[in-house]
């Protein structure tokens, strides 16, 4: 069957593909702020390596923020883009009052991924599930999944002293307290980013509704998968259980929070008129549609406007820094139009507030 793709999400595809640039280019990300938390990291197996040269990249929380929600995206097995490269996993970090998404990528060695287990050889820092010896990868058996039948270069080396827990975000309330060894602040000019395969899966786990966060409640059905975007047949992985009790979004989380683009914010509740007189009632309730609906043409035409030049930047293979000042401008762009709105929704209240009573105040 033929898959087809909305244009929003042909629009994400763009700019994850220009975002997270392939291994043969430099590394460059956009960083993202979220109000709330990721869910604990789930509980589960890992399906058997495919072959010789995959590398595991561990599964995680990203963040779709058209739906407002967290989406697990599996872990599965890579080709490693070139010999002697390694996976450093992204991970989420609490800085500022809010949670900040650092994004993974390949290297000639693991960087820091906010001391996060993973599991199956990334235990909070580096990597003890393989190592590269004469140009071939050696896969410790004693870590990671491995069919001896279709893999040959294997060793076996038993690991202690982890620390087991589901934490999947480093700092703020709950979060794991650790730090960056030295060694694991890698330069800029050795991050590559996703390859292909990743890039695809990730745009098939943000495409299932069943990966969010809000459907599946720390429990993704699709854990992790032998190859990227096979989501179903032989080898795909459930999850055991959640790793901790899964928390819905806070309802009062608030309009502006880690918004970036209209489409972030949340929608203004309406409220329902009590002024004491049935026709000032209706004449605040149309006013208030009136209002509501400008207000969302407005919200509209600057996602339209920011998504043409999320565009254009993509077609002008944009460097981070020019994508890090669009950004900025972009959320700028947005709290201020959402402060102005919030101030003429407050002014439309307080012209059909009832009038305070006389007498009987402090003076």
């Amino acid at each position: 069957m033929q898959k087809v793709f909305s244009p929003r999400n042909v629009l994400y595809a763009v700019i994850v593909l220009a975002m997270m640039a392939t291994a043969t280019t430099s590394f460059a990300q956009i960083r993202i702020s979220v109000g709330f938390g990721p869910p604990a990291l789930p509980v589960y197996a890992q399906p058997v390596c495919p072959g010789d040269g995959y590398m595991w990249t561990p599964g995680y929380w990203a963040w779709d923020p058209d739906f407002g929600d967290y989406y697990w995206v599996p872990g599965t097995w890579i080709l490693a883009p070139e010999v002697g490269w390694w996976w450093t996993p992204p991970y989420w970090g609490w800085e500022n009052g809010a949670w900040l998404f650092y994004g993974g990528y390949w290297g000639p060695r693991v960087g820091w991924y906010g001391g996060i287990n993973y599991g199956f050889g990334y235990f909070g820092t580096g990597f003890v599930g393989g190592r590269w010896d004469g140009g071939h990868f050696f896969y410790n058996r004693a870590v990671v999944n491995i069919n001896v039948r279709d893999v040959h270069n294997v060793y076996n080396e038993k690991i202690t002293n982890i620390t087991v827990n589901h934490v999947s975000y480093n700092g703020g309330p709950g979060g794991i307290d650790a730090r960056p060894r030295a060694g694991e602040d890698v330069p800029e000019n050795e991050r590559h980013g996703l390859v292909a395969a990743q890039t695809q899966h990730l745009i098939a786990a943000r495409a299932n509704p069943q990966l969010r966060a809000s459907a599946n409640h720390g429990k993704p059905p699709i854990a992790a998968t032998p190859r990227a975007t096979e989501f179903s047949g032989h080898g795909v992985v459930h999850a055991k259980e959640a790793g901790g009790a899964y928390n819905p979004p806070p309802a009062n989380r608030g309009e502006l929070r880690g918004a970036v683009h209209p489409n972030q914010l949340q929608q203004p509740e309406r409220v329902t008129p009590n002024t004491g007189d049935e026709n000032r009632n209706r004449e605040y309730q149309q006013e208030q549609d009136k209002l509501l609906s400008q207000q969302n043409n407005e919200r509209q035409q600057l996602q339209h406007e920011q998504e043409q030049e999320h565009e254009q930047m993509a077609r002008q293979n944009a460097n981070e820094q020019q994508r890090q000042q669009m950004e900025t401008r972009h959320q700028q762009q947005t709290q201020q139009m959402a402060q102005r709105q919030i101030q003429q929704r407050q002014n439309l209240q307080q012209r059909y507030s009832p009038p305070a009573p006389r007498g009987g105040g402090r003076r």
